[in-house]
């Protein structure tokens, strides 16, 4: 197994990306805990993930909000006495053309999409830098490399977070704390279903191979860069995107 008791917190954790990306680790050893603001879907996550991991657990939580934040951390240091890895792949789009997009749009995505991750690094690393160890990896997106249209809002958050991950590299990594970026491009997910099918289907066609990338093979990135096997990448950015990036 690659993350034997290792102790995850997954944001986003209750579908898409984020179910695959639990349900991986869990599969390596990982004791997971999941966190997501649907508190149906995260249950019903919670009790997949179980099946591989019966310590795991679900929090509801709304990465925005500050003092949650703190509150779940602290109620995992009490219930597992350590934090390995912290993967922020909680995220929101609410797409428009700069000209239409309105304020509460622009500020629930940097809300969600840039603060969320702020939020929950800032309040995982401190207990990391106490231990000494720990691996975070960063939820971009290939939006943020090369801005996409009517994502004004996406493209800003995500390029963000890339930005954040390269500081925080810098600063952490001698505390033995790593941290990186995954950038996936086209993804079969909730997400992706609401986007128009000629779009989908310029997007398919702009990718070298073809076709939409699954949340599992983001999950492998993601697994890679929380593992041992990468313990010397730090503010690295990996896309996962099929060549959609070159």
């Amino acid at each position: 197994m690659r993350l034997p008791d290792r102790v995850a917190i997954i944001t986003g954790a209750a579908r898409g990306i984020g179910l695959a990306t639990s349900i991986r680790f869990a599969e390596e050893g990982a004791r997971l805990v999941l966190c997501d603001v649907d508190e149906s879907a995260g249950q019903m996550a919670g009790a997949e993930v179980k099946k591989f991991s019966p310590a795991s657990l679900f929090v509801k939580l709304d990465v925005t909000d500050r003092t949650a934040v703190e509150w779940m951390v602290q109620k995992v240091v009490h219930e597992f006495r350590q934090i390995d890895i912290l993967i922020n792949n909680a995220g929101v789009t609410a797409d428009a053309q700069l000209l239409k997009m309105e304020e509460d749009q622009w500020d629930r995505v940097i809300d969600v999409n840039l603060k969320g991750v702020f939020n929950c690094t800032q309040a995982v690393a401190a207990i990391m830098v106490q231990q000494g160890r720990g691996k975070i990896v960063n939820a971009a997106s290939v939006s943020g490399l090369y801005g996409n249209f009517g994502q004004t809002n996406y493209s800003a958050a995500k390029a963000g977070v890339i930005g954040m991950t390269r500081v925080w590299a810098r600063e952490l990594g001698r505390k033995g704390i790593c941290v990186n970026a995954v950038a996936p491009g086209f993804i079969q997910t909730e997400m992706t279903q609401k986007v128009p099918e000629k779009v989908k289907a310029m997007m398919t066609e702009k990718t070298p191979l073809g076709r939409m990338g699954t949340p599992r093979e983001v999950a492998s990135a993601y697994l890679f860069l929380a593992s041992d096997e990468a313990d010397f990448i730090n503010g690295a950015v990996i896309n996962v995107d099929g060549g959609l990036v070159v």
